[in-house]
């Protein structure tokens, strides 16, 4: 069934959150809609990170299921909507505050800094997730969708962090098995005990 879905498709089943966010922040007379909606898209956004993450090591723990397969498969269109939700969580934000001085006086905050810098890593991770760019870049690609890592460290700090540590809980259930996973992962390529050959 996955492995038919269109990617045109796909990316529709990705949209459709957005554009009920959109809706509703357009269509509310709710004054508070845009503080409301930050919470949602921030969360849209920091699982579908997480998914396009999970990708390799559930594939690796999970040898042979169809499902990693083709999550490895669509994992960059994961990777892209995370950035899109991330951009529509700014950008409620930013028409929320409706102020620069108010954006400013708040960035110093551990969380408000630690999210504009995983969004900043975000954009070079974005602008480069087309077949163009990998064909272009080539094994310099795979070094650059590295940094993927430090944003979701910066996601997870700025989500756990947010409204006096009320993120913390719903933070820490959506990045444990993730953590968990990768962790795995380290283990197998690096730490695990290997045969040793005999002469």
């Amino acid at each position: 069934m996955l492995s038919r879905l269109s990617p045109y498709w796909l990316w529709i089943l990705l949209a459709l959150p957005a554009f009920g966010l959109t809706s509703f922040a357009a269509n509310s007379p709710d004054p508070d809609i845009l503080e409301k909606l930050l919470h949602p898209t921030g969360e849209y956004a920091a699982r579908f990170m997480i998914i396009s993450m999970l990708a390799t090591p559930l594939a690796m723990v999970l040898r042979g299921w169809r499902g990693p397969r083709w999550l490895k498969k669509h994992r960059r269109y994961f990777g892209v909507a995370a950035f899109g939700y991330a951009l529509l969580h700014l950008a409620f934000y930013l028409i929320e505050r409706a102020s620069l001085s108010k954006v400013f006086e708040e960035m110093t905050q551990l969380n408000m800094w630690t999210g504009w810098i995983a969004f900043l890593i975000f954009l070079p991770l974005a602008a480069t997730s087309f077949d163009g760019a990998i064909k272009a870049m080539g094994p310099r690609w795979k070094t650059v969708q590295r940094f993927v890592y430090a944003a979701a460290a910066l996601t997870l700090v700025h989500w756990a962090m947010g409204n006096d540590f009320k993120g913390l809980g719903p933070a820490l259930v959506h990045f444990t098995p993730l953590v968990a996973l990768q962790a795995y992962r380290v283990w197998y390529w690096y730490l695990r005990p290997r045969p040793t050959r005999t002469a």
